[in-house]
């Protein structure tokens, strides 16, 4: 059984201690598609009906990631 989701970008708001995801739900997306904000340009459904087939995971990027607010 899995413990979580491995992590190491220490600058996301959801980066917890021991390099683990502390994010509710993750969203992973081709990097063909790294640029669109999906939430705002195809609204909340699109990932229920979206599909895209992915080579290698070298293809893939985390959606999740949001960057801490400065202190």
């Amino acid at each position: 059984m899995p413990k979580g989701v491995a992590c190491s970008v220490s600058n996301c708001t959801f980066w917890n201690q021991g390099n683990q995801c502390g994010a509710a739900e993750i969203a992973v997306e081709i990097d063909a598609h790294s640029t669109n904000s999906f939430k705002e340009e195809f609204g909340e459904d699109f990932f229920s009906a979206h599909q895209d087939s992915a080579s290698a995971s070298s293809v893939t990027c985390c959606l999740t990631f949001q960057p801490k607010s400065a202190k």
